[in-house]
């Protein structure tokens, strides 16, 4: 069990690795570089711009560049923003909260919803409710998460006025009610294509279960239809979902970021646009480390609840 976790920390930590490699060179190569922020001002001469990158250092070799900034990445300093001149992390940390929350809504809404469409259309097969179920898993996949935003907010603020329209809370209204109205519009629309997903892989995971020996020796003891589904299907079918949820968490992530920024939702992702917009490479290139180490990490703790509760991994 622990040369197991080892090795997927291993694994992890080299990966971590390629990832700011891949980052940090498509930043620094892309037309104007880090420096096409500083080329916007009024009145820059070349010879202000040879200054500026000779004193942050950016006329060296790229290599050189990057070891310079992963070491002290590993020392915790992340940077400084070129936008505000605040440090990296500080200007992440002020934007994580409004992503965890939207995150955490949505991914709970969609594990809930989809486990529970899911059971249901394996266990009613070919029913109308197990038609229904495909055909709006197909339409949610197919449609992008931008669309069923702007059709969100058209219909119930602009038309019904139920909901606010972005925004994750009214200035005046600052109440715990205030943050939920906000925040059900945007979850529900980042939640529609995993619920799609969860529903999908949560049908073909419990179809698989019920045709095992198990459950038919328990239907033949018999067991209740009904406890047969809760004490022998449902827990085994939701094994390979632990799974699927930290790989799941990539494609949440940039939901969010379109979700974010369609809702002006104060988020990573939203804060990741604007960086790109204001050529704020520092900001960038943490929020593209933190993303991967969020990512890397919910993968990572997946397959440790996984070989906890799955006693085939465990022993092997």
């Amino acid at each position: 069990m622990l040369g197991y976790l080892l090795n997927r920390l291993w694994q992890s930590i080299i990966l971590l690795v390629i990832v700011s490699i891949t980052g940090f060179a498509i930043l620094n190569l892309t037309p104007g570089g880090p420096l096409s922020q500083f080329a916007l001002t009024p009145g820059m001469t070349q010879e202000a711009m040879d200054r500026i990158a000779e004193q942050m250092g950016l006329n060296r070799p790229l290599p050189v560049q990057y070891l310079d900034w992963a070491w002290r990445l590993i020392q915790g300093d992340w940077g400084t923003s070129y936008r505000d001149g605040q440090p990296v992390l500080s200007v992440i940390a002020r934007h994580v909260p409004a992503t965890l929350l939207l995150m955490g809504t949505s991914t709970a809404l969609s594990i809930a919803i989809g486990t529970w469409i899911g059971i249901r259309g394996a266990t009613h097969r070919y029913s109308t409710f197990d038609y229904a179920a495909t055909i709006g898993a197909m339409i949610a996949l197919s449609i992008p998460t931008f669309w069923f935003g702007l059709v969100g907010i058209y219909i119930f603020s602009l038309k019904l006025g139920w909901l606010p329209a972005g925004n994750m809370y009214t200035i005046g209204d600052e109440t715990v009610l205030g943050y939920i109205r906000h925040l059900i519009l945007p979850s529900v629309v980042l939640s529609l294509v995993n619920v799609a997903i969860w529903s999908r892989y949560m049908r073909t995971a419990t179809l698989d279960v019920i045709n095992q020996e198990f459950v038919k020796t328990a239907r033949a003891k018999g067991l209740t239809e009904r406890r047969v589904l809760m004490k022998h299907v449902v827990g085994n079918a939701l094994l390979p979902m632990i799974t699927l949820a930290g790989v799941q968490l990539p494609s949440i992530l940039s939901g969010a970021l379109v979700t974010e920024t369609v809702f002006t939702w104060p988020g990573m992702g939203r804060l990741f646009l604007d960086s790109l917009g204001y050529n704020d490479y520092p900001v960038v290139m943490g929020l593209l480390m933190f993303s991967a180490i969020l990512v890397l990490l919910g993968n990572l703790i997946a397959d440790i609840v996984v070989a906890t509760v799955d006693p085939r991994i465990r022993l092997a």
